[in-house]
């Protein structure tokens, strides 16, 4: 599901909607300024035991507070979520931003969520980027076979406590800190040592030529 981003819904000015199956469950609706996740509740309640839900989401949802941390804390109890994926930007037509895909399930084996930080892995066509084969099949096999593979992937127990202290803040990076595409700048050690040198032979050139001046300056006021 690839459901609108952010838009408006009735949410509780319609005294219905609190009663709604779909959305009842986590005791509170999504924002009314912010449907997105009333979209994935309803994708959640359409999943029969065995189901599985891959819906691409607006980032916000995974830290926004209010409503939206309320309705992330029963997903957690619940053990609902089971896949985060951060996406790179400019992937979709009509939208630069970066988005995340959320896999939800109800028939979890552990009480884990798996991340993934897909953000640079992508090829640059003219103006648009694209995910390629190979990355999404590295995705895809990754998440199935419950891989942890450096800068890409981590499996995270679900610590509900440090997650509520955190508000229930679920963004990629929180649990993958991607250096991979950060290149280290190699230092010459010779050449900085001699650069050094020559500043400090320099500074005392001009120190030199300072005296000389005020020197002289001295010299005529004298006269």
């Amino acid at each position: 599901s690839n459901p609108p981003y952010s838009i408006k819904w009735e949410g509780d000015n319609n005294i219905t909607l609190i009663n709604d199956e779909r959305f009842s469950s986590p005791g509170v609706l999504a924002p009314k300024s912010k449907a997105d996740f009333a979209f994935i509740l309803h994708s959640l309640h359409l999943l029969d035991v065995n189901g599985k839900a891959a819906i691409v989401c607006f980032p916000g949802i995974f830290y926004r507070g209010g409503a939206e941390a309320k309705i992330r804390d029963w997903l957690i109890k619940n053990n609902y979520i089971d896949l985060i994926v951060s996406l790179p930007q400019n992937l979709f037509y009509g939208t630069s931003i970066q988005t995340n895909i959320m896999v939800l399930s109800k028939s979890k084996q552990d009480k884990k969520i798996m991340f993934i930080d897909a953000s640079q892995k992508y090829t640059k066509v003219t103006n648009q980027n694209i995910l390629g084969d190979e990355t999404i099949n590295l995705i895809v096999d990754t998440y199935l076979n419950r891989k942890e593979i450096e800068n890409f992937s981590k499996l995270v127990d679900i610590d509900y406590d440090k997650l509520k202290e955190n508000d229930f803040d679920l963004s990629v990076n929180n649990f993958i800190e991607d250096t991979s595409h950060i290149k280290e700048e190699k230092i010459d050690v010779v050449q900085l040592n001699k650069s050094i040198n020559e500043i400090v032979k320099r500074n005392d050139e001009l120190r030199k030529e300072i005296d000389l001046i005020i020197k002289e300056i001295g010299n005529e006021w004298e006269e």
